[in-house]
């Protein structure tokens, strides 16, 4: 047995070592990409910090989906936030498994590079519908009454650059058309649509995205309106991006090499067509074996 998994680990760690030599050359021509797609997250969570001190407190909005989704209650809001961080985190492990896996399609990189494409522009587009109205937030920490309701003037450009994190980002009022959370969830169920391979988890993740919806709707974080237009939105622009942005290399394809691969180099030219195949898909050959 410690044979067995010390051969495995070896393995492994030969896999791992096989990808990183793959996506650091990825790494190091898009890194400027990653950059910018997460300095404008931080910019995405100024300006939900900056619509707060718009925010005016008023009666409920009539909404179709408060009249027939039950109200889960103010000790219930953690479900949608669980749902949420579940789905993340298995994107997340999911966009990483090339390191690990010995079947691939993606490579991690130029993967996370769209992924950040597809959130920044459905953010920028949030941003500007927020902005363009504020409605009265529905949360129970937005409504009359509440001390969270609204902010006062920020005291020091401090409190506005760091945002008062955390609590300004989970007391947030006024960012409402349309959801932050669902922008998350579509794109990465629209992603592994397009990239995964597992037919059940794509069916799945989609069912996970409507009852992620109604919890978010039961739990009066936002208005029926502000998960429709989500749907709409962040769906059609990550159609129109795909259309527009080149195509992602398919690793599945033997036949298959990118430009953008970093087997094309002057020392890798003594290497025969089929070790160049095996190093792109992290094919390890042990002499163990």
């Amino acid at each position: 047995m410690p044979l067995y998994v010390r051969r495995e680990a070896s393995k492994l760690w030969r896999k791992i070592c096989a990808e990183v030599s793959i996506e650091i050359p990825l790494l190091a021509e898009s890194w400027k990409y990653l950059l910018g797609g997460l300095v404008f997250q931080y910019i995405h969570g100024l300006a939900a910090r900056g619509v707060h001190y718009l925010h005016r407190p008023g009666p409920i909005l009539q909404d179709i989906g408060f009249l027939f989704i039950p109200e889960l209650g103010r000790d219930k809001g953690y479900i949608s936030e669980a749902l949420f961080t579940c789905i993340f985190c298995s994107f997340a492990l999911w966009t990483f498994h090339p390191f690990i896996c010995q079947n691939k399609k993606i490579y991690t990189v130029l993967m996370w590079c769209r992924v950040l494409a597809y959130l920044v522009a459905s953010q920028v587009l949030r941003i500007v519908t927020f902005y363009s109205t504020q409605l009265p937030g529905p949360n129970y920490h937005c409504r009359e009454g509440s001390e969270l309701a609204t902010l006062p003037p920020p005291r020091s450009v401090l409190e506005v650059v760091f945002i008062n994190f955390p609590r300004g980002i989970l007391y947030g009022c006024g960012d409402l058309i349309f959801s932050s959370h669902m922008i998350f969830t579509l794109v990465f169920v629209n992603t592994y649509q397009k990239h995964g391979t597992k037919r059940f988890i794509k069916q799945f993740a989609w069912l996970l995205a409507v009852v992620q919806s109604l919890l978010i709707i039961a739990s009066r974080k936002h208005y029926t309106v502000d998960i429709v237009v989500a749907w709409y939105t962040v769906n059609l622009l990550v159609f129109c991006l795909d259309r527009k942005l080149p195509e992602m290399p398919d690793r599945s394809m033997a036949a298959t090499y990118s430009p953008t691969l970093p087997l094309s180099t002057k020392d890798k030219e003594s290497k025969s067509r089929g070790e160049q195949y095996n190093l792109l898909n992290g094919v390890i050959v042990s002499s163990a074996d």
